[in-house]
């Protein structure tokens, strides 16, 4: 149609498709570079920025690899220090224990120097008896214990020391306080003969009824012909 009244018409030159595409990303690539620069400038102006905190990370990393390290070293320490504060206490328990080996062993010394001293002779004397070593303790069954006591004549020893032991036991029993007698009134026979000319050990085991605790223990020690103890000793037990 020619005229006024025909449509426009324009002409344009021919673009190959290659460089529309080469456009279209060169364009792409443009909106991605502003997208990036925007995302980088909206956590710069919100405060963070991810160069600072990879050197954050890098900073706590080394911070808590030193600290492990120390803490490894520490505890190595706290390690050597235990196994050295066990050898001192194990230490200090052996001298514990030879302290009182030797302190037993000295008192046992003590006893034997005056037992020998007992023996000694001691011309214009008279002689008599002594009581050494006299010992209660709670034996290993419940209600039994034993008794040990080693008996010495001092003085001049004339001749031997003949007569019998009695025993009285001091018992608490409950809210009662009894007194036991070894052995029982006539039970003479069962008594502890006595008979020697410088020493007698003697030792034995009584039972107490249940619940009974032996408090103290009392020795008499008789002559032959006599009914009154030529002498008496106390202990209490242990």
């Amino acid at each position: 149609m020619f005229g006024i009244s025909a449509p426009q018409m324009s002409v344009r030159a021919a673009v190959p498709w290659y460089v529309r595409w080469l456009t279209l990303i060169a364009l792409a690539l443009v909106i991605l570079f502003l997208s990036r620069a925007t995302y980088d400038f909206g956590k710069k102006f919100a405060g963070f920025d991810q160069s600072e905190a990879d050197q954050e990370v890098q900073r706590l990393a080394a911070t808590n690899a030193r600290m492990q390290q120390e803490l490894a070293q520490m505890r190595a320490e706290f390690a050597q220090s235990e196994r050295q504060l066990q050898m001192e206490r194990a230490t200090y328990a052996d001298l514990v224990k030879q302290m009182k080996t030797l302190t037993e062993e000295n008192a046992g010394l003590k006893e034997d120097l005056a037992f020998f001293q007992t023996l000694m002779p001691s011309g214009g004397k008279e002689g008599g008896v002594a009581v050494n070593r006299f010992l209660v303790q709670n034996d290993a069954l419940p209600g039994e214990y034993r008794y040990r006591l080693l008996l010495t004549q001092t003085g001049q020893r004339s001749k031997d020391f003949q007569g019998s032991l009695q025993f009285v036991v001091n018992l608490q029993q409950g809210d009662k306080k009894v007194v036991l007698t070894l052995p029982a009134e006539g039970e003479a026979d069962k008594a502890v003969k006595l008979n020697f000319r410088f020493y007698q050990r003697v030792e034995g085991t009584f039972r107490v009824a249940a619940g009974a605790v032996v408090k103290s223990m009392q020795v008499r020690v008789f002559e032959n012909g006599s009914k009154e103890p030529k002498l008496t000793q106390a202990v209490n037990a242990s």
